[in-house]
């Protein structure tokens, strides 16, 4: 096949051995394989569904991908050393599709492109890309992508610097919150509202400074973060009174304290009923998927969740820091390889709830949830605002007897 006039196609050789042309089109290229996979292979740490996938990669991919075939167990070994496993193909192929396929339908950049980075010329004619080659990735179907992250963020970055120097009015911004860099022109997430470009679909939403314009809209481009490249509305004046508007003085300082006091208990309640009504949801799971597959499952979606919802969920399973140096996630990772399938199987569904009500549809989440398992809401809503009433009347009864006792001390 690599002679100048080439005697057989990959379609000739799929007719002649009875294959599908995918089949010897993937076989032909385990040829490509770096060494370290193929030592591996040969040393049977890899099967052949791996060895095929790591061999549609490019060479510089391939032995990082090969680290992700396995995975580390602390607890399967009494001598400290953490014992190597082997995970499935589908869990390569889960983690080849998150950290190196890039789709090119969301790039930010012109695909066709030869200029913008010389050197890689333009995407549609780069080997590297998985539809330059259907046969080997007949899997994506009409889904093309970047099989070199590396080449995409560079272009990526030439595409940032290229609109810039168009328009250097375009706002620098980052999908990360925290604080500006000294002499960095890029603003974090926290000191810029970002314009919202659907139509509000209720009344509700048309109130939120997100679905508003004022006269300070103005265009960015995300420079750092997600979705590097793409360019949004937001206004970043502080000034501004649609999005950034100032606190009214109110005379009745004690009106506005009794309205905000109001609000942080019915916030109460409501965080306090939802944890009861996830844990109902969590006793009513059955035990279904492996240990392995809800293991694997868990440790791809617990580092979803907020430092909040990860110590709700921690508190709930008995999970603690003794030391202020001990990091909650390796606690929560070494309590899920401890676990049972049915603590497994409870943790993700609790997970799944608790990623959902973080959107803006997350309390019909909750209520779809218990409804799935059968879990009481109003009873346990109902408790919930009986221990809030109990909590506060003994505050009451409480605030009296001291301020006697201080009177009596004042006499004496």
């Amino acid at each position: 096949m690599d002679l100048e006039d080439p005697i057989y196609s990959i379609e000739q050789i799929a007719a002649k051995t009875g294959k599908q042309p995918a089949f010897v089109a993937a076989r032909l290229k385990l040829i490509d394989l770096v060494p370290a996979v193929v030592e591996a292979f040969y040393r049977d740490e890899i099967g052949v569904g791996h060895a095929l996938l790591l061999a549609k990669l490019p060479a510089d991919q391939q032995e990082q991908a090969l680290s992700a075939c396995f995975r580390e167990d602390w607890g399967a070994s009494s001598d400290r050393k953490a014992k190597r496993i082997l995970l499935p193909v589908r869990s390569l192929q889960f983690w080849i599709e998150q950290n190196v396929l890039l789709f090119l339908k969301d790039a930010p950049f012109d695909k066709r492109d030869a200029h913008l980075v010389a050197v890689a010329g333009s995407c549609i004619d780069c080997p590297k890309r998985t539809g330059h080659n259907k046969l080997l990735f007949s899997d994506l179907g009409k889904q093309d992508a970047c099989t070199d992250p590396s080449c995409y963020q560079v272009k990526v970055g030439a595409h940032v610097a290229k609109q810039i120097a168009a328009k250097p009015q375009l706002v620098q911004i980052s999908t990360a919150y925290g604080k500006q860099q000294e002499g960095s022109k890029v603003l974090p997430r926290n000191q810029y509202t970002a314009i919202r470009d659907e139509k509000p679909k209720t009344n509700e939403e048309a109130k939120r400074p997100e679905f508003k314009v004022c006269k300070f809209t103005t265009e960015a481009i995300i420079a750092e973060g997600s979705d590097v490249g793409t360019v949004h509305k937001v206004c970043a004046n502080p000034t501004c009174p649609v999005h950034h508007p100032k606190q009214e003085t109110n005379r009745d300082d004690a009106k506005r304290k009794a309205e905000q006091e109001k609000q942080r208990k019915e916030q109460a309640i409501a965080n306090t009923t939802g944890i009861r009504v996830l844990k109902a949801i969590g006793d009513a799971v059955p035990v279904r998927l492996m240990k392995r597959d809800l293991f694997f499952v868990l440790m791809q979606t617990f580092p979803l969740l907020n430092e909040w919802q990860l110590q709700t969920l921690s508190r709930q399973h008995g999970i603690r820091k003794d030391r202020e140096t001990d990091m909650l996630d390796k606690l929560f990772t070494a309590f899920l390889r401890r676990a049972d399938e049915g603590t497994l199987s409870r943790l993700l569904v609790e997970i799944s709830v608790i990623l959902a009500s973080g959107r803006s549809n997350g309390t019909n989440a909750l209520r779809e949830a218990a409804a799935a398992y059968k879990v009481d809401t109003d009873a346990i809503g109902l408790k919930v605002k009986q221990e809030f009433a109990a909590k506060e009347k003994a505050k009451k009864e409480a605030k009296p007897a001291a301020s006697g006792t201080v009177k009596s001390r004042k006499a004496a």
